[in-house]
């Protein structure tokens, strides 16, 4: 199977590497950044262009990890009628193939994914849909192949995945970011909250998250949550979030 993959970020860079260890040709890379397609193409022994008009019309597999933005404005460009058609985004339906092309799908890895950090790919859970039983089948082989985790999502399902995946991961890492700002004004090192973070995150992998809430929230302590609403007061912004954040965990408390 000749691949071609069109972005050269984080998705598309642990994407391209986990098929050419697997033994998937990539036969070229596509980019709008010469840097990052040489760096992706150097990756996986493969051709690289920052032309649209230079991409391979031969392949059998166009693999699109791009923008949300953008995605509808390359796929209409791209003119591989024998192809499959997949893109890699956790928000965008199946439906925006629907115009030109034949055999497509999706190909959604829910993982939060950077260039810089090393990953088994084995381990990342793929979640599959396709426009017709031939092309899943195939799909699904392909992700089988990639992870041991592979299932089948559709796009209003893939759609929630995405949305629960922002707050479990994207809200956590600002928290996190807060976390950081707020011991640092204290001269202290975000690495001592490095052993609760990962308490935290190895407790819900045998609690449920509701069960293992713990802190002034759930109690609605208002002598601990004033005081920290006093340390907040030149934080106007972080200020609104604890209180939104506390009334919700209260209201969500085992009582």
């Amino acid at each position: 199977m000749d691949i071609v993959i069109l972005g050269a970020g984080n998705v598309a860079f642990h994407l391209a590497n986990a098929l050419h260890a697997n033994g998937y040709h990539v036969k070229q890379v596509f980019s709008k950044t010469m840097t990052s397609a040489k760096q992706l193409a150097d990756c996986v022994e493969s051709d690289y262009t920052t032309d649209i008009n230079a991409i391979d019309k031969q392949a059998d597999l166009y693999i699109y990890a791009l923008k949300d933005s953008i995605l509808e404005d390359i796929i209409v460009q791209i003119d591989a009628p024998n192809a499959i058609h997949v893109h890699t985004a956790g928000s965008i339906s199946i439906d925006v193939f629907d115009s030109n092309k034949t055999n497509f799908g999706v190909l959604y890895p829910l993982q939060t994914l950077s260039k810089t950090k090393p990953i088994d790919f084995k381990q990342v859970p793929l979640f599959v849909e396709a426009n017709n039983q031939k092309t899943q089948d195939q799909l699904l082989n392909l992700a089988c192949k990639l992870s041991f985790n592979t299932s089948l999502a559709n796009s209003h399902q893939r759609m929630k995945l995405h949305l629960a995946a922002v707050f479990a991961c994207n809200f956590s890492n600002y928290m996190y970011t807060v976390a950081a700002q707020l011991v640092n004004e204290s001269d202290l090192s975000f690495d001592i909250l490095k052993p609760l973070i990962q308490e935290t995150a190895e407790k819900i992998k045998t609690i449920e998250p509701k069960f293992a809430q713990t802190g002034p929230a759930v109690r609605f302590d208002t002598n601990v949550m004033d005081k920290h609403l006093y340390l907040l007061q030149t934080h106007p912004e972080l200020s609104e979030i604890y209180k939104i954040l506390s009334k919700q965990i209260y209201a969500n408390s085992i009582k």
